[in-house]
């Protein structure tokens, strides 16, 4: 009689909080910064074509837009997060399962479905986004194509969350490195032309990046199927999906998604207001978001992790270990943005000067970077409650922060310094400052209420 032995289920709910937190933060905060250094080489790639600023241009308000579409991510996606986590750390792995077959269908659809709404308005979006002459034209160009890669674009972000969610961090990390690369051999070869590859442009950006995206899915879905992670997938499981859950999850998200909304709308609204300084400025604003981003990256990859360890943590019914995990993380948060903010702070104009040869553009990103460098810290603790009430199912609290950062705060006041005032693009750099960390303030001291321990999901 041959005995079955069980896969040891790894569990980050004992011992160190500090190295609970690293474990499962770090292997998503290494696969999110590789990703987000792919889309610095992109615009890299882009800033040395024949267009330069224009092309860079045309992407940074094509991204604005596409923001605003990826705000529906969210409506699926946070809610995933807290509802695999919790049923892994309940040891309920069946039901994980069903959720995480669950979310990949939810989000394929919905990718697919916007994405061909994107796909028809195209050009009346681009050209609200401020884009006029040969950057609408690229814009147009460059935005068909990652409008028609969508719903493989949503659904990859489920395959990293799925394994985050079921512990196997690692796994996910392993992924979006493969992803990375495989994005920065493609780019250069379809952008360029190398290697018999066909001279794309900006439109060979896109297409790398859609099929980076698609083939990422297909390969995390197999190994997803395979058994080697904790929770494996069955074509027909024991517990079936049901339009019931797949609410459920989309409810836990949909607070998560209108602020979400509430800020990518308010980066599109704000736009064209950057876009009458000029090519030359918009370009640095999206170079310099894109460094700046690199801090972001990193703890939201870490957050993400915790994310998943909040919902492990309360899942077995330990609310003070998942309260002290908390707090350790957003002091490493806060430290981690406050070394990056000086970094920043000195050196983000030798890094602009690698994008640009003009000496206004690189002058004009540096004092950006120098703005937005101070309120590195603030943006830290942010970011780790916001991943914290993620892990909880809890996203009111942040929902109403962002909406309040970006309608009370932030479009108003640029609107009156810029249009009516006629304060230069530094005044929208500043407001963008000054009204997050107010909104971090807010959201801090509600936080340190602790209602979030108690949710139920």
């Amino acid at each position: 009689m041959s005995t079955v032995i069980e896969k040891k289920k790894s569990d980050y709910t004992e011992g160190s909080i500090i190295q609970s937190i690293l474990k499962m933060g770090v292997p998503s905060m290494i696969g999110f910064l590789a990703s987000h250094i792919y889309y610095m080489v992109d615009m890299y790639w882009l800033s040395h074509l024949p267009e330069g600023e224009m092309a860079v241009a045309a992407v940074t308000i094509y991204s604005n837009i596409s923001w605003v579409f990826f705000s529906f991510n969210s409506l699926i996606g946070t809610g995933s997060v807290a509802i695999i986590s919790r049923r892994y750390g309940e040891k309920n792995y069946e039901a994980a399962e069903t959720a995480i077959k669950e979310t990949f269908l939810m989000k394929w659809l919905t990718g697919m479905m916007l994405g061909l709404i994107g796909y028809l308005f195209i050009e009346k979006l681009v050209f609200i986004g401020g884009a006029r002459g040969e950057t609408l034209t690229l814009g147009i160009e460059y935005g068909r194509v990652i409008f028609l890669g969508m719903g493989f674009s949503y659904a990859t972000y489920s395959v990293y969350t799925a394994m985050r969610g079921i512990a196997n961090p690692n796994m996910a990390m392993s992924i979006m490195l493969g992803s990375t690369v495989l994005n920065l051999i493609l780019d250069p070869l379809f952008i360029f032309g190398y290697l018999g590859f066909p001279k794309l442009g900006v439109v060979g950006a896109a297409v790398a990046s859609v099929t980076s995206y698609t083939l990422t899915f297909l390969t995390g879905t197999v190994i997803l199927y395979t058994g080697v992670t904790n929770v494996r997938l069955h074509l027909i499981g024991k517990i079936p999906m049901s339009i019931k859950t797949m609410y459920q999850i989309a409810k836990i998200g949909i607070p998560a998604w209108i602020g979400d909304m509430s800020y990518s709308g308010s980066r599109f609204i704000v736009m064209p207001m950057i876009a009458v300084f000029g090519n030359s400025v918009v370009a640095s604003y999206g170079v310099g978001m894109q460094i700046s981003a690199i801090g972001f990256s990193i703890l939201v990859g870490i957050g993400l992790g915790l994310a998943a360890l909040i919902g492990h943590n309360l899942g077995g019914h330990k609310k003070e270990r998942a309260k002290k995990t908390a707090n350790q993380a957003i002091l490493l948060a806060i430290g981690i943005m406050s070394v990056l903010g000086v970094a920043v702070y000195f050196f983000g104009g030798s890094i602009m000067s690698l994008y640009f040869d003009s000496a206004d553009t690189i002058g004009y990103g540096s004092a950006l970077l120098k703005i937005f460098a101070i309120g590195f810290p603030f943006i830290g603790a942010l970011i780790m409650i916001e991943q914290i009430y993620t892990g909880v199912g809890l996203n009111v609290p942040a929902m109403i922060t962002n909406a309040g950062n970006a309608w009370l705060l932030q479009i108003p006041a640029i609107y009156i310094l810029t249009q009516i005032l006629n304060f230069n693009q530094d005044a929208v750099w500043w407001t963008m400052n000054f009204s997050t960390i107010i909104a971090v303030a807010a959201l801090y001291m509600y936080f340190r209420r602790g209602q979030w321990l108690h949710v139920k999901v």
